[in-house]
């Protein structure tokens, strides 16, 4: 664990995920409201007050059939019992249950045999391991003794209750349909008080074609035939102790369970989704643990299958968060397997048990009292997200498109759980972590991506927790930090993905390629235009490739979280100030036109006015063909353009060397360009001259029209601005031309 506790964590305070400075601050979710697409099972008062009384059961008829749950006390569930005389008879199984569980049970042997008494299938079958290792050799004595003569005649009478505490039909929360549950928690406890003696019909089998194939098992028989391994056994511990809980007071809170499915998004989509990450708050913290992130929208690590091994040999992130809140098992019972397109939310969950460790090394560590308030439904203020993502054999495999659209979608389904068409963020945010990770085979830098794209176009922020990773949060936080100075969107996003995913992603690593790829793009959008490519960066793909290189192992400003941009105004302002150098160069010739304009006589304005559009329209044309890209560059350097904000507080020398020797050598082509133009201006006034001398015969400057011009120096490619300069010396002869020229004119 990270030595520095409280402080571990990077990116912004937790408050910004939860939307307020306490964990119960944030936005409630819709109350408990009776609809055509929520079955609420209790009677609702009708000043919507639950308080801490009994609620009373919704009352409604008893349905048998494929679209509810098939209850064990239904008049309807019969089961074949074999007479004395070898005949066999349909009874009822709900009287065979009573009988069972009205008898003293007094160890795990007689326990076993009251559960076969209407499991007759399973005699030879089911032999009991982890249930016989548990209470014979696990549990002191005294322990022992104390749940067969205390805790399960409690369970026993709670199972027993059943036809009085639910008196509606549940719905199977089915494939393709958006239906909600409302339970109390009493309710629940009785179900899974049946659940515990396995008395729910036609949910022992295992075969493909059975009705509930489709569905997670139910009964505790598949928990008990486990072989009796530590793992297993603290989780017989932890449900044990919940039914003590329960049995000693009953619980008087409320449920919800809703099952969600929405359009799947074609790759299309989110490769044009526009939504920038800078828009995605995030809180990265190794010290943590989601269910402990109290106000926060908690996810859970699901299986397909919800619930996963919980009732088997699993014992990684769902099956610890079911058994220390059991009443999640419930959902197991009518919770028909997730499409890729659905998820399931979970809301009112008590948590009855702390632990430590994972998988094999988990352990039961004592007594939870759950801390959360209750809503105004009268639920606990705990909402955890069932979102299962896909088991890859190979890793390799998650890098596919289809499968990265695929988590993207099922992200996505889940996240947007009670989100509105309100703008601007939507609380309270998801506290989520190594999804499909471990067991599932994923890669937490491709899933933290995945959620984080997820998050933004659902508008939740987001608290990642890296299990005591401190390495795994820095990078996590630095990949991040590193699009958002790109400005990085969804779309773009997954366009990297995409290509990623057609390199040899088992040798690759996705952080480092995301770093080339905006590094690219970076000296891309930096380069000049295409007419003055020869004289900016080299074309070589050795060269390119060294270099690139080079900035990836030398240049720290994409992953750096220093928001000081004092390098890029430098840079900025040494541009500027060539560029101002560069204009001055041509000011003499300016100033001494200008001088004369003002001493020459009416009628020759005509002439300089001329001279100058001319001027103006060459200057008009050169810089638009030569500064396009130059204006685009500090637009984009000053943050204007979304599509450029890197930071160059950090920029590698070689790299700034080379940016200044390019605009040096632009500013060289736009001299020259501008001293053509002088070339031409002066030519065309020489041309006015000869023509005033041809009408007035008093003058000829036939030589000076072109010998002044053919003989200043040739300009070079020099950054000096007096090179690009005509020579001092024809300077002065064109200067007392023009003089004498207005001066015999003027006469």
């Amino acid at each position: 664990m990270d030595p520095e506790g409280a402080n571990a964590w990077r990116g912004v305070p937790i408050s910004e995920i939860i939307g307020s400075q306490s964990p119960w601050g944030a936005p409630e979710f819709p109350l408990v409201t009776p609809s055509h697409n929520h079955t609420v099972l209790y009677h609702i008062p009708s000043n919507g007050d639950i308080g801490d009384r009994p609620l009373k059961p919704q009352v409604g008829r008893d349905k048998w059939d494929s679209e509810h749950v098939r209850m064990p006390c239904s008049s309807k569930s019969l089961y074949p019992v074999e007479d004395c005389n070898g005949e066999t008879h349909l009874k009822k199984r709900w009287e065979m249950i009573e009988c069972a569980l009205r008898r003293p049970i007094c160890n795990s042997t007689q326990l076993a045999d009251a559960i076969l008494s209407y499991n007759t299938k399973f005699k030879t079958i089911w032999r009991f391991c982890a249930l016989h290792t548990l209470f014979n050799e696990h549990l002191d004595e005294e322990e022992s003794q104390y749940f067969f003569t205390v805790t399960l005649p409690e369970i026993a009478k709670l199972a027993l209750d059943l036809p009085k505490l639910i008196q509606a039909p549940i719905p199977l929360l089915k494939q393709e349909k958006n239906h909600s549950i409302s339970l109390t928690q009493l309710q629940i406890a009785s179900l899974l008080a049946n659940a515990f003696f396995c008395t729910f019909p036609r949910r022992n089998t295992s075969k493909r074609n059975s009705e509930y194939a489709s569905y997670p098992n139910i009964n505790f028989s598949t928990l008990y035939e486990c072989a009796g391994n530590d793992d297993v056994l603290e989780k017989l511990k932890c449900i044990c102790h919940y039914f003590r809980r329960v049995c000693t007071k009953a619980p008087r809170g409320v449920l919800t369970f809703s099952r969600r499915g929405a359009e799947a998004r074609a790759g299309a989509r989110w490769l044009h989704c526009d939504v920038s990450l800078c828009s995605l708050p995030l809180h990265v913290d190794p010290t943590g643990t989601i269910e402990d992130a109290h106000g926060l929208i908690q996810l859970d690590f699901a299986n397909k299958y919800l619930g996963g091994g919980v009732l088997g040999h699993g014992c990684v992130q769902e099956e610890i968060r079911f058994v220390i809140c059991p009443e999640l098992m419930v959902s197991m019972l009518f919770t028909e397997v997730l499409r890729p397109n659905e998820a399931l939310m979970m809301i009112g969950g008590e948590r009855y048990s702390k632990y430590e460790g994972y998988s094999r090394s988990f352990r039961w560590a004592g007594d939870y009292r759950e801390s959360a308030p209750r809503d105004s439904a009268g639920r606990r203020r705990v909402a955890v997200l069932a979102v299962d993502a896909v088991p890859y054999s190979h890793r390799e495999h998650q890098y596919r498109r289809d499968m990265i659209t695929r988590e993207l979608n099922k992200a996505w389904v889940g996240f947007s759980f009670y989100t509105d068409d309100q703008p601007g963020l939507q609380y309270p945010g998801v506290a989520t972590g190594n999804w499909g990770c471990g067991a599932f085979g994923g890669s937490p830098q491709l899933k933290s991506l995945i959620q984080m794209m997820a998050c933004a176009c659902a508008r939740r922020p987001i608290a990642y927790y890296t299990f005591g990773d401190t390495e795994l949060r820095d990078e996590v936080i630095n990949v991040y930090n590193m699009l958002c100075r790109c400005n990085v969107t969804v779309g773009q996003l997954y366009k990297y993905m995409m290509r990623f995913s057609t390199t040899d992603v088992r040798r690759a690593h996705l952080h480092s390629f995301l770093q080339q790829v905006l590094i690219d793009e970076r000296k891309s959008k930096r380069s000049v235009s295409p007419d003055q490519m020869d004289v900016s960066i080299t074309s070589d793909k050795d060269q390119s490739a060294e270099t690139n290189q080079k900035e990836l192992n030398d240049s720290p400003d994409l992953f750096s979280q220093d928001d000081d941009l004092s390098q890029n105004e430098s840079n900025l302002q040494t541009h500027k100030q060539t560029d101002n150098k560069q204009n001055k160069c041509n000011t003499p010739n300016e100033d001494k036109m200008a001088d004369t304009k003002h001493k020459m006589a009416p009628h020759t304005a005509r002439l300089f006015d001329e001279l100058q559009k001319l001027d103006d329209d060459s200057k008009s044309k050169s810089n638009s063909t030569s500064t396009p890209h130059t204006s685009r560059h500090f637009s984009n350097q000053q943050g204007n353009d979304d599509r450029m904000t890197f930071s160059e507080n950090k920029m590698d020398d070689s790299e700034t060397n080379m940016t200044s020797s390019s605009y040096r050598k632009v500013s060289s082509s736009e001299k020259v360009c501008k001293t053509d133009t002088m070339k031409a201006n002066t030519s065309r006034l020489f041309e006015e001259m000869e023509k005033f001398d041809e009408e007035h015969g008093r003058l000829n400057l036939s030589v000076c029209h072109t010998s002044p011009i053919s003989h200043s120096r040739n300009v070079t490619h020099d950054s000096d601005s007096d090179r690009s300069e005509i020579s001092t010396d024809v300077k002065k002869k064109l200067a007392k031309k023009i003089t004498d020229y207005f001066s015999k004119k003027s006469t």
